[in-house]
């Protein structure tokens, strides 16, 4: 299986707090990867060096065998088509409904007439369970609603990869299970490469083909859901387990 992303050695500091600290990561083709770590640990850092939103201050980071960091703006720009992204958010525009919310990016990016540009939206919201919402503005929509909107918007597009940063954020258990059973159903029925932020490891263990755990700036395990609950590891088995007690010093 071939990788359509992959970090290597990237190192990133932001004044003198150093983040990423010689990361280096693969992301299979067609698969849901799960980033887990501590809070403030650098993990949307990660997915920001992804999108090339970042540029390391050192390593490449390759996106379908491209280094991105090499790109002047209209090849990243480029580049970016492969890519959507759902924020901690939903990251709606309040001042558009629902249905021009999930046209921007088509209005944007693509050259359809509007007739098939409104098709699309009613195509990506029935797949998101927000069948006739086209009009509701995102005052009105529940938290959870507010996901999954920004999930249609971020598919409008057909992208081969979508980011997700921490997406079940702020949910209660019901509305993260349901958020979780959509990212999974969204990446198989659209065969898409998926990568989530996530502190919910009951959700990753359920949606992720492989898991990464990033600590001091690095990914320290990398695996399957069983790999990662297996690992010897003390650093993954504290965090994994929830545990006060252990090499990773709490605060």
């Amino acid at each position: 299986m071939d990788d359509i992303i992959e970090l290597i050695d990237v190192h990133k500091s932001f004044g003198k707090q150093k983040v990423l600290d010689g990361l280096s990561l693969k992301v299979p083709r067609g698969r849901t990867t799960v980033i887990i770590g501590l809070s403030g640990g650098g993990k949307s850092v990660v997915l920001k060096h992804m999108i090339g939103l970042i540029k390391p201050d050192q390593g490449q980071v390759l996106v379908a065998g491209q280094d991105i960091t090499q790109l002047d703006d209209r090849e990243l720009n480029q580049a970016r088509r492969r890519f959507g992204m759902l924020f901690q958010d939903a990251a709606l525009f309040d001042s558009m409904n629902v249905g021009d919310n999930v046209a921007f990016p088509l209005r944007e990016h693509s050259k359809l007439n509007e007739k098939d540009i409104m098709k699309l939206v009613t195509e990506k919201l029935a797949m998101v369970g927000l069948t006739g919402a086209e009009v509701k503005m995102p005052s009105q929509l529940s938290g959870g609603m507010r996901k999954r909107a920004g999930l249609a918007r971020a598919i409008a597009l057909e992208p081969e990869i979508i980011l997700f940063d921490e997406p079940t954020t702020g949910l209660d258990p019901l509305l993260t299970d349901a958020i979780n059973r959509l990212i999974k159903d969204t990446q198989e029925r659209l065969n898409i490469t998926a990568v989530v932020i996530s502190h919910d490891l009951a959700g990753a263990y359920r949606i992720a083909h492989n898991i990464a755990m990033l600590y001091q700036g690095r990914i320290v395990a990398s695996g399957t859901p069983d790999e990662i609950r297996a690992s010897q590891d003390p650093v993954v088995q504290q965090f994994i387990h929830g545990r006060a007690e252990g090499p990773i010093e709490v605060l």
